[in-house]
């Protein structure tokens, strides 16, 4: 989707590579990454981020709000203030789109432990309040979206039949 929508793409990672395990994954996502993508670490200050490569990218995709959500919990940030400035950054940018992913972690069962439950709670609250602004919202599955919100089709006019 993001390959499809802009000229200039730009990858925003949220991730750490905290232990040999997340190295590996992250390694193994860059090397499959198409080369078109500048790629941006940003495990924080995504809002930023954000400004800052919307003036030389024309879309922008963010990979992941969750792992964002972990991220803050785990450097004792303030998930809701991180969202609200989000929030702003996102009305301030205008000639590029911006394409947040996220998990869904709320449809399984309920977490065993408080710090589970509550970043359930923490990127169910996000995920309104992003979806409340966003032009498109869609929830994939198996590839094949499911259209929340918004459009049907990606901006070269072609239906929306799979990520």
């Amino acid at each position: 989707m993001a390959l499809r929508a802009g000229q200039h793409p730009a990858y925003l990672a949220t991730a750490e590579a905290l232990d040999e395990e997340m190295r590996q994954r992250i390694g193994n996502h860059q090397r499959t990454r198409d080369q078109r993508f500048t790629t941006i670490e940003e495990p924080l200050d995504i809002a930023p981020g954000l400004l800052r490569a919307a003036s030389n990218h024309d879309v922008i995709l963010v990979d992941c709000l969750t792992l964002w959500i972990s991220n803050l919990l785990g450097a004792n940030e303030s998930v809701a203030d991180a969202v609200d400035g989000l929030e702003s950054a996102l009305a301030k940018i205008e000639d590029c789109r911006i394409i947040l992913v996220s998990n869904e972690v709320g449809q399984g069962i309920v977490p065993d432990n408080v710090l589970a439950r509550i970043f359930r709670d923490l990127a169910g609250s996000t995920h309104q309040q992003l979806a409340e602004v966003c032009a498109d919202v869609y929830f994939v599955t198996a590839g094949l979206p499911m259209t929340l919100k918004g459009q049907t089709v990606d901006p070269s006019g072609r239906p929306l039949t799979k990520f």
